[in-house]
């Protein structure tokens, strides 16, 4: 069996795990106050060049999510997002659960369009019951998408500028980052991101760590007592030493950057390895997420050997699924796939 139904199906790097043994017998103290999580704070701080950053570190995706949006947003408001949104339809409904409202936009391959934001928030206030209305107080990105897309530099500052006419803050999540940055079609950086986001995340689950999520705010707006919310949503770990190191490994001589980097490579091997196959792609995917259109039968045919994501129902007939590398996918991975396609 080989596998390609998502990028965070292996453990951690070597190098995380050989870190955490290395480290496992020092006392340290709990809850993110000991040296590796300060210097792994530094080190993210100097790579999204923004050294007044404020940088917190959670457990996970979805509770990173729900702490940030809830945290920011007043009682009285929601969040905008995609229908494709993660928050949208992938997350069990987390920030329903506290108490705020996902406003869902149309998508195009993934993306928030700026001016269907723009038209949007101005329809609102041009409501003459808006007051009796929840308000739009947060907008949500996630680059790459969920269709594996990414958005530009000139798209990303066109939301950013709405979200600063508006007073609201644009919020990026990162759980793929390190992919959509060492795509070969990107023309944003780290710093740009850092420039153009109230807040955003660095993720760490997905990108070669056993768990974990870098907050980081960009504005010296962390909300007050952060560290509270975090505890109350559960994502906040008495062994925060866990954490610390794994990012303090990956933001070490460019570890994150190069294992991102080799997602991309394998990812364009497998672009070119589907095409001489045949199958048809559903959309043009320049990061490490590739979706394909898979007849019924062939797609039961294959999954006895293959381990791929159901994505979608294309008709009848056809199913759209992922197949996603990651920086563990090596090359007799994909000759491996190659004897089943």
């Amino acid at each position: 069996m080989v596998y390609f139904q998502s990028d965070y199906i292996m453990g951690a790097h070597p190098e995380i795990l050989r870190r955490l043994g290395e480290t496992n017998f020092e006392a340290l103290a709990g809850y993110g106050f000991d040296k590796y999580c300060d210097s792994a704070k530094e080190k993210i701080k100097v790579a999204c060049g923004c050294p007044d950053s404020d940088v917190w570190l959670i457990a996970g995706g979805t509770q990173t999510n729900a702490i940030v949006i809830s945290s920011m947003l007043a009682r009285y408001e929601g969040v905008i997002s995609t229908v494709t949104g993660h928050i949208g339809f992938h997350e069990a409904g987390s920030i329903e659960y506290t108490g705020h409202k996902v406003f869902l936009l149309p998508h195009h391959n993934g993306k928030l369009d700026a001016d269907e934001l723009d038209g949007f928030i101005k329809d609102f206030y041009a409501d003459d019951n808006h007051e009796h209305m929840v308000f739009p107080g947060m907008v949500y990105v996630s680059h790459p998408t969920e269709y594996g897309t990414l958005y530009t530099k000139d798209e990303l500052t066109r939301i950013s500028d709405i979200c600063r006419k508006k007073g609201i803050p644009l919020f990026l999540d990162g759980a793929r980052l390190g992919y959509g940055l060492m795509s070969r079609d990107t023309d944003l950086s780290l710093p740009e991101i850092a420039s153009l986001c109230d807040v955003f995340y660095i993720g760490g689950t997905k990108v070669g760590a056993l768990c974990g999520e870098a907050v980081v705010f960009t504005k010296n707006n962390t909300p007050k007592h952060f560290m509270t919310s975090i505890k109350q949503h559960g994502g906040l770990l008495a062994k925060g030493r866990l954490l610390g190191v794994q990012f303090d490994t990956l933001f070490t001589d460019g570890l994150y950057f190069e294992i991102s980097k080799n997602a991309i490579d394998q990812a364009e091997k497998l672009k070119k390895l589907l095409a001489d196959k045949g199958y048809r792609f559903h959309l043009d995917s320049p990061t490490n997420q590739q979706f394909i259109i898979v007849e019924n039968g062939k797609l039961e045919e294959l999954k006895k050997n293959v381990a791929v994501g159901f994505w979608e129902k294309y008709d009848d007939s056809h199913t759209v699924v992922r197949l996603a590398t990651s920086w563990a996918t090596t090359d007799a991975d994909i000759e491996e796939l190659a004897k089943y396609l």
